[in-house]
């Protein structure tokens, strides 16, 4: 009875609906069901399964950052222009994408929080200066080739695996980056992100720089922009289109994840499990032969539906009342927090 309420819960619908897409999938497409194939399919979700990761720490906090997509487009133009044919060039480069991402979170966080500017307006204003800058250096077409060594990232592997035949690198960084942030949603940092987004007044008057832990939060959603701009040049190209449109597939992602919209309340392995839902949609209505040119009109109604279900399942557990004590431990070192002044409702996973 437990298991079945949380599969019909805003955090565990998620997991339910991969599943039911999934099986839909193989029986239109059987070879789908194939180890090759499902580790591929990984492989091409695995760069969103990233942005919503990183999306999803922002939204957690209460905010929004638009920036993504174009922050990918920016780094994939820089990767594929400044690595060119030198092999030498590409730890280099790496950090240089690094650092440009890193100033990126901390433009958007800074501006967003300390003067108080709506994080949508800071992000959108971002995203059109990160394009317009690509255009202006590309012309709008497709320029620079990276060596091999960097497009192996995305899109090379173990091979010769038994039964899987190929584990994609892209893969272990899906795994590896998944598990950084589920450690970091277990450190005073991530309990701190779910408390500013419940209720950023409290976090103020318990004593944490609530300004310094949402600009954290943009620097990883940035930083996760760039891990997929890496993944992405090795098999997607160089090309100023590549990246545009992943905010909003991320932000889809999160909310299917049932991710609360305006912070407080999400579970970052089902934000990621909302990108694989995503995809395995996208390509069951491909299979199906609906039209790609609806998939923007999917992802909005997705928005809407997701937003409107974890609005009336979470009124209706206000209704019922505080189902728990905190469990949440909102102490920082180097920010000492009084936890009888946080919102006993505050819950991240």
């Amino acid at each position: 009875m437990n298991t079945l309420r949380t599969l019909v819960s805003p955090r565990g619908a998620v997991f339910l609906l991969l599943v039911i897409l999934l099986v839909a999938v193989m029986i239109l497409n059987p070879s789908f069901a194939e180890p090759g194939q499902f580790m591929r399919f990984i492989q091409r979700v695995a760069p969103i399964a990233i942005v919503a990761i990183g999306q999803y720490f922002v939204i957690i906090a209460g905010e929004f950052d638009l920036s993504q997509g174009s922050l990918i487009t920016a780094q994939v133009i820089v990767a594929g222009n400044l690595v060119g044919q030198d092999d030498s060039r590409t730890v280099p480069v790496l950090l240089l994408m690094i650092v440009f991402g890193v100033v990126v979170g901390l433009v958007n966080g800074v501006i967003t929080t300390l003067l108080k500017v709506p994080s949508f307006i800071v992000t959108l204003g971002m995203m059109l200066a990160l394009l317009g800058g690509v255009m202006w250096w590309t012309g709008g077409a497709a320029t620079g080739n990276p060596a091999d060594s960097f497009r192996e990232i995305g899109r090379g592997g173990i091979r010769d695996v038994p039964v899987l035949e190929f584990i994609p690198w892209a893969v272990f960084i899906l795994i590896g980056w998944l598990a950084l942030g589920i450690w970091i949603t277990k450190r005073p940092l991530g309990k701190l992100l779910i408390a500013v987004g419940d209720n950023s007044t409290a976090v103020d008057f318990a004593g944490a720089r609530s300004a310094w832990v949402t600009t954290r939060a943009f620097v990883i959603s940035s930083l996760s922009a760039t891990l997929s701009a890496v993944l992405l040049v090795g098999y997607a190209g160089v090309h100023p289109s590549v990246g545009r449109g992943y905010e909003f597939v991320a932000i889809t992602a999160v909310v299917l994840g049932g991710v609360v919209l305006g912070g407080g309340r999400g579970w970052i392995v089902a934000a990621a499990a909302g990108a694989f839902a995503l995809e395995a949609l996208f390509m069951l209505l491909n299979i199906a032969g609906v039209p790609s040119t609806l998939r923007d009109a999917v992802q909005g109604v997705i928005i809407i539906a997701a937003v409107a279900y974890s609005a009336v399942a979470f009124r209706a557990r206000r209704r019922r009342g505080p189902q728990s004590s905190p469990d949440v431990p909102l102490t920082e070192t180097s920010e000492p927090v009084t936890t009888s002044t946080i919102h006993t409702e505050t819950r991240g996973d």
